[in-house]
C-alpha cells in the first residue's frame, strides 16, 4: 500500500515561509490524488490542497490561496506545500494523504492513505 512520509515543519514567525515535503513510495499507478490536511488543535481536520499526480490539477482551499502552493515532483515521487506568508492560525498539524483515482477529492474520508503528520508552529 502507499507509504507517506512528511517533513519541514517547524516553529517560524508570522510573515515567514516553509515547504512541507510528501516522500511517496509503494505507490502502483500514477492515477492519484495527493492532498494536503491540517488539523489544529481543538478543531476538526480541513482540506488544504490537492493535486492530481498524472494530470497536475490542484485545488487549494480559499483561506491560504495566494499563501500556498501544491506540487509535484516525479523523478522524486515527493509532493510538495509551499507555504508562505504564515500566520498563527496556520498553526496545525499538517498531514499528507493519498487516494487512487483521478478525481481531486476535498473530504478526508476519501483517502485512505495518510502521513504521520508534520508540526507548523507560527508565533505571532
Amino acid at each position: 500500500q502507499v507509504q507517506l512520509v512528511e517533513s519541514g515543519g517547524g516553529l517560524v514567525q508570522t510573515g515567514d515561509s516553509l515547504r512541507l515535503s510528501c516522500a511517496v513510495s509503494r505507490r502502483t499507478s500514477s492515477n492519484v490524488i495527493m492532498g494536503w490536511f491540517r488539523q489544529a488543535l481543538g478543531k476538526e481536520r480541513e482540506f488544504v490542497a490537492g493535486v492530481s499526480w498524472s494530470a497536475g490539477n490542484t485545488a487549494i482551499v480559499n483561506s491560504v490561496k495566494g499563501r500556498f502552493t501544491i506540487s509535484r515532483d516525479n523523478a522524486k515521487n515527493t509532493v510538495y506545500l509551499q507555504m508562505n506568508s504564515l500566520k498563527p492560525e496556520d498553526t496545525a498539524i499538517y498531514y499528507c494523504a493519498a487516494r487512487y483515482g483521478s478525481n481531486l477529492a476535498l473530504i478526508g474520508g476519501d483517502y485512505p492513505y495518510w502521513g504521520q503528520g508534520t508540526q507548523v508552529t507560527v508565533s505571532s
